[in-house]
Formats: structure tokens, sequence, C-alpha cells
């Protein structure tokens, strides 16, 4: 009996070892991806504060006949073209969003060199959303992060068990430093990248999360990632509304997934190599700066801009065809940036004219107007990536919308629905099949 009692004990304080290291390298996992996606995200919003200064000189100069700097302007769009196809060149697990890249890695299909690809993926995704791409931080920042869970389980020669669940764990911190989402990177690291929930993934995960979110929040403050301002809560003779909104912004999303495999394959056929592949989108964002500044980069300014402007039905269609097809064409050249923030985007522009269309019909009061466009995010995600609850905790933290949330769990739930309906996968996993097709 002594000795049944001594090993029930040990086990117990193994588990207890196990527990506590578990959280302790969640903190430094959650620490290195906060720190480095901070850099990440200062450098971008910097681009973003620069791209209408330049554009706004470089008018007043060609209004003044100073064509030097429009030569400019294009050798510059020329030299990112090239830094960019030297990048791709030297690390290509740097390519697109790195989701389906961390994804595949978790399954064992692929691998990665987690130093050489984390300072690639900062680089070139400041350089392409700089220049304008319509192209997100988000899924730089969770590879980014899985990346810093990949580094601290090599340099510790862990398990292949506990690789995994460090680098789930950095997949997760990485959404949430990218928006300020603790709860929505833990959901997301179970329900997309695992699939699976175990006490120790939950332990790290919760952990790393946290610790990303709050160095994050120090460096950019605690204020939601969109500014939608006060929200009223959909009562619920309203939501049929909300089932027709998921409907229709749901039939939309598995337009996404459509259109980027026909832009991959539109690129392959086209055989463009080297630099030829980013100096397309290039070349367009540099058009786009000068007709239709709203549509480039990631967004964030474009969606907030939604709630409180009041665009007709008729630009607003403009927003929604123009970021869509510019976004197939900047993700389908395979530089660095993700579809994760466009995705939203694209949502909250769908669902502006859907609110619109159903204020004048007089379906909808005008007071709700911008609870479709938060909806719209959520049905637009959750039909594109099919993680639903991922989609309804993520749009809860951006917006500071707390009292949506079974509205958003409704809205969520029928769009997955309708793409299931309709035959689509998840974005994701389309992408990382394709990767592993062309890698076979």
């Amino acid at each position: 009996m002594n000795k049944k009692t001594d090993n029930l004990l040990e086990l117990l304080v193994d588990k207890r070892r196990f527990s506590l290291r578990l959280l302790l390298e969640g903190l430094a996992v959650g620490l290195g991806a906060g720190i480095s996606i901070s850099v990440f995200r200062y450098l971008l919003a910097g681009s973003e504060i620069l791209r209408p200064v330049i554009y706004h000189n470089l008018r007043e100069a060609l209004a003044d006949g100073q064509w030097q700097w429009l030569a400019l302007y294009i050798l510059s769009f020329i030299i990112i073209a090239y830094l960019l196809k030297l990048i791709v060149a030297r690390e290509p697990m740097c390519t697109g969003s790195g989701i389906p890249q961390i994804k595949g890695i978790l399954q064992g299909d692929m691998s990665m060199r987690w130093f050489s690809v984390l300072w690639s993926k900062i680089i070139g995704g400041v350089l392409a959303i700089g220049a304008g791409m319509s192209l997100g931080r988000e899924g730089p920042s969770v590879q980014i992060g899985a990346c810093v869970g990949q580094g601290l389980s090599q340099t510790s020669r862990r398990t292949r068990f506990e690789s995994r669940i460090l680098m789930t764990a950095g997949a997760g911190a990485g959404l949430a430093a990218a928006f300020n989402a603790p709860l929505a990177g833990v959901i997301f690291g179970l329900e997309e990248m695992q699939k699976t929930i175990s006490p120790a993934l939950l332990l790290t995960g919760i952990t790393a999360s946290i610790t990303a979110a709050t160095v994050t929040e120090v460096v950019f403050g605690m204020s939601p990632v969109f500014s939608m301002g006060y929200l009223l809560p959909l009562p619920l003779n309203l939501f049929d509304v909300l089932v027709a909104t998921g409907i229709v912004i749901g039939l939309l999303g598995r337009l996404f997934n459509i259109a980027l495999a026909y832009s991959l394959n539109t690129y392959s056929r086209l055989g463009l190599s080297g630099m030829k592949k980013p100096l397309v989108p290039l070349a367009l964002a540099g058009i786009l700066g000068f007709v239709l500044p709203e549509i480039l980069g990631g967004g964030n300014l474009l969606v907030d801009s939604l709630v409180v402007t009041d665009y007709t039905i008729g630009f607003l269609c403009l927003l929604f065809v123009g970021k869509f097809l510019f976004t197939m064409i900047c993700f389908g050249s395979g530089v660095p940036g993700g579809i994760f923030l466009p995705m939203l985007v694209l949502g909250a522009a769908g669902g502006a004219v859907l609110a619109k269309l159903l204020v004048l019909a007089g379906l909808l009061p005008a007071m709700y107007y911008a609870d479709i466009i938060v909806f719209g995010m959520a049905a637009y995600f959750s039909s594109v990536v099919k993680s639903p609850v991922t989609g309804s905790i993520l749009i809860l933290e951006m917006t500071g919308s707390f009292q949506h949330m079974l509205a958003l769990l409704v809205v969520s739930l029928t769009a997955y629905v309708i793409s299931d309906l309709t035959g689509g996968r998840p974005v994701y996993d389309e992408l990382l099949d394709r990767a592993l097709g062309k890698s076979k």
C-alpha cells in the first residue's frame, strides 16, 4: 500500500511540475509573440499614416509639373517588388497568410526554420501591406507567434507533443496580439489549429494569449480594434433580419473561397515568376491610391468609416467589389500577408450594403444600421473560415459589443450552415491542401 501511495504521489508531483512548466512556457511564448507582433504592428501603423501623406504630396507635386517625383514613386514600387521577390525566394515558408503552413507543421506534413520565417514575415509583411496591398496582419501574426513557440521548444529540446502545444499556443497568442483579442486567440488555437482540446493545451494557450494581448495593449492601448461606438442590442423581434443577414453574407463568403482559388490558378497559368508576381498588385495599388484609396491596406479605417459616414449604396457596392477583387489579386501573388482582416472588411462592407437596403425597404430601423455591419463581419468570417465560435468571439472583442453574444452566434451559425450546404470548405484547409499538392 505504501508503494502504491508513493507512486501516486510521485505521479501527482510530476503532473504539477509539467503544468507549472507549461504555464511558464506559455508566459515566455506570449511575451515573445507580444513583443514581435508589437514591432510588426507599429511598423504597419506607421505605414498607414505615411501612405496618405505620400499620395497627397505626390498630387501636389504633379499639379506643379514636378514629374520627377512620379518617376521616383514608380521606382519605389519596383524596388519593393524586387525585395519581396528576394524574401520569398530565400524563405518560401513566409509566403501568403502563414496559417496553412502552421496547420501543415502541426500535422507533421511541413517544417520551417522558425527564426528565418519570423523576420522574413515581419519585413515582407510591412513591405507588402505598407505599400497598400489588400492583405492583413493577423495571418502573419499567427505565424510569428507559432515561430516563437517553435523556437522555444527547439532551444529547450521539448518533445513533439510539447512542441505542438507551444506552437498552437503561439499561434493563438499571435491572433490575440494582432487584434487585442485574448479569448479569440485561445478559441482559434483550439477550433482552427488543433480542432481538439486538452488541459495542457488550454492552460498554455490561455497563458500565452493573455500575455501577448497584455503586451500589445501596453503598447497600443486597451481600446477595441474597431471604433464602432455604442451599438444598440438587437431586439428578438428582429432576429429574422439576423438570419437573413447570415444567409446573404454566407453566400457572399462562398464566393470568396471560389475566387481565391481562381486567383491562385490564374497566377499559375500566367507563369509569372520572380518580381513580376508582386509587381502586378503593387502597380494596381499605385493606381488605386489616386482613385480609390479606401481599399488599400488591411482596412481597419474603412470599417470605422462605414459606421460614421453616410455612403451611398452605389459607393458601398464599389467598395465591396473593389476590395474583393483587389484582395484576390494581392493574395494570389504569394507575398507575405493574410486574408483575415480583408475578410472582415468585406463582411462589414457587405453588411453595410444589406443594412442600407433593409432600412430603405422599411424592414430595419436605421438605429440598427451599425449592428448589421458587425454581424456581417462575423457571418463572412464564419462562411469563409468555417469557425463560427472563433468568429463570434473575435468580433465580440474587436468591437467591444459584448451584449451581442447571442446574435453573433446566431448569424455565424447561419452563415456556417449556408457555406456547408453549398459545399464550402474551410479556406485554410483548401490552401493547405494546395500547398501540400505543390510540394508533393
